[in-house]
């Protein structure tokens, strides 16, 4: 196998073998997990823009991408993504992403998406009002449902500003789902993720901030499919998935832990909707395959070592963590370039692109090691490693 020189932890250069890519199970849904990935946007490398202001988007790429994904069984969790939605992509972009994977859908038969609605239009500022939050969460609500799709209610960075009590949260959030025409899926996303989201449902105390996102959930049942928690804390997500009214999913968000909380204990699972999918899709496919046998055993052994790379991919600070997960794409062929909206290639480093490198490959998940080998060396060259 091919061998290539990389820095170490240390800066130091050691040699590293590849070894063979892996080849894993082969199934068609439906799987006894519902799996969404939040899908990265393909970047335009040759648009005339100022990278950290514009979002130039490759759009036969990316959408050959979410077909991709869909070809594996996988769901697309569309325009939701916190590294692209207010760091690079914003709302009239996100729109013209939801119309273009909504209508590629259609010629996808089983294919399963759900689309991002939040207030990103809206500034969050002092003279912003909790009547203004609500105005703007209708505004992309609304427009989700007149493309035809469904929706996952995701945080607001205004809403964070302008809320003074967990009852404006509430207020919030029950105009909103007595107004949806299907049930969402909720999204609790962290601060670890999005500093601007500290404190939300009103506490800075996760625990007393679930009793607020449950009383919400509990009295609106009915239009919520469920929620997607995002604190990296597999004992909070646990706690709240048992109180989840019946019928409600609890979905995954925790890039840490997913592979224990999909597996699921005697009280329950969680279904999953995570940005770590995007980049080892083919183990997903291949880990719900063996849990669709009942086979528990070869679903850990396939994903457990997706989880060092997982950790090494969302490691603080962990809004930078798509930069590894385009990385991933460029390896693997799926772009011929590393180049992302926003110029967020530029968030992480050398030495951690290196790791990445090691554990993608440990994993099993460098499907052509002669090809990423390549660009793994153009890369080293940038940074002045021969």
């Amino acid at each position: 196998m091919a061998t290539i020189t990389l820095p170490d932890a240390e800066g130091c250069l050691t040699p590293y073998t590849l070894g063979p890519p892996r080849d894993f199970p082969k199934a068609t849904p439906p799987f006894p997990r519902v799996a969404l990935a939040a899908a990265h946007v393909v970047a335009d490398p040759l648009a005339e823009q100022d990278p950290w202001l514009d979002a130039k988007v490759d759009w036969d790429r990316t959408i050959a991408f979410r077909k991709y994904l869909w070809s594996l069984g996988l769901g697309v969790a569309e325009a939701m993504d916190t590294a692209q939605r207010g760091m690079g992509l914003d709302w009239t972009a996100a729109q013209e992403l939801i119309r273009r994977s909504l209508d590629a859908m259609k010629d996808v038969p089983g294919a399963v998406m759900a689309s991002g609605a939040g207030t990103d239009h809206l500034a969050p500022g002092p003279d912003v009002t909790v009547d203004d939050v609500i105005r703007a969460y209708e505004e992309q609500c609304e427009a989700v449902e007149r493309m035809g799709g469904r929706i996952i209610l995701m945080a607001s960075r205004a809403l964070a500003k302008a809320a003074k009590s967990p009852a404006d949260y509430e207020r919030v959030y029950n105009r909103i789902l007595g107004q949806v025409a299907q049930p969402v899926i909720i999204h609790w996303l962290g601060e670890m993720f999005d500093p601007a989201l500290e404190g939300y449902w009103g506490n800075h105390d996760h625990m007393a901030a679930m009793e607020t996102a449950l009383a919400v959930i509990h009295a609106n049942a009915a239009k919520v499919d469920g929620v997607k928690i995002s604190l990296l804390d597999d004992k909070k997500e646990i706690v709240m998935r048992r109180r989840l009214p019946k019928g409600v999913r609890m979905y995954t968000g925790d890039d840490f832990n997913y592979a224990e909380l999909i597996a699921g204990d005697e009280q329950g699972y969680s279904d999953a909707l995570l940005g770590i999918f995007d980049p080892i899709a083919p183990a997903v496919g291949g880990a719900l395959a063996s849990l669709q046998r009942n086979d528990l055993t070869t679903f850990h052994d396939i994903l457990a070592p997706t989880v060092p790379l997982s950790r090494h991919i969302f490691k603080a600070p962990t809004r930078f963590y798509k930069t590894g997960v385009v990385f991933m794409a460029w390896l693997n062929g799926h772009q011929d370039h590393f180049v992302m909206v926003g110029g967020q290639q530029s968030t992480r480093s050398i030495r951690h692109f290196a790791e990445l490198f090691r554990l993608a490959d440990r994993a099993g998940l460098l499907r052509d090691p002669d090809m990423a080998v390549s660009r793994m060396r153009s890369l080293l060259a940038v940074h002045g490693v021969a």
